[in-house]
């Protein structure tokens, strides 16, 4: 099965991903970004659909049928967001069923949404971690794939939070893939 990447940062989780030995078919990203030059530099695949409106006219439907028409172009069967901050319709979903990952930095079904790290710090809880689940049309609401938990230690902020989240991520997310790619 081809996997795809969706990026729209630095591309840490991509680069994970290809140090596992993982096979990528193709990054496509939402805007200008490091994942981007990751990709060209392993010799993967890369396109850019790019967002260009962030307001509240933006046609969500349109910009999905764009990515679902890229995807399908380059014969994608799995699609992993990897820091993907664009929410996609639902077109996206039934394009590829069952078949869209996700990583979130907590220990869904708590902290979903795009402030976990900061809303887990709030809440004054010991421990959060990461998920890998299935990606559905409500947010961060799929069936769960893999956890891991990181504890909270005093002293924590989000950016050493977030980080610890990242090393677990950078780890669990690659390996909940190959486990799908190759059962």
């Amino acid at each position: 099965m081809r996997l795809a990447v969706l990026v729209s940062g630095s591309g840490t989780l991509l680069e994970a991903m290809l140090a596992e030995g993982i096979a990528v078919s193709l990054v496509l990203a939402d805007r200008p970004c490091r994942g981007l030059e990751v990709a060209e530099r392993a010799g993967v695949a890369a396109e850019l659909v790019e967002r260009t409106d962030f307001g509240p006219g933006f046609d969500r439907t349109a910009y999905s049928d764009r990515v679902v028409k890229a995807l399908k172009a380059h014969d994608v069967g799995l699609v992993a967001l990897a820091g993907y901050m664009t929410i996609l319709s639902p077109a996206v979903l039934a394009a590829f069923p069952g078949r869209v990952l996700n990583s979130h930095p907590a220990l869904l079904p708590s902290f979903k949404g795009a402030h976990a790290v900061p809303d887990a710090l709030a809440a004054g809880v010991k421990v959060t971690g990461c998920t890998v689940h299935v990606a559905t049309a409500e947010v961060d609401a799929g069936p769960i794939l893999a956890q891991e938990a990181v504890p909270v230690l005093p002293g924590d902020d989000e950016a050493t939070l977030h980080e610890r989240i990242k090393e677990v991520e950078r780890r669990l997310y690659p390996a909940t893939i190959k486990e799908l790619l190759h059962p």
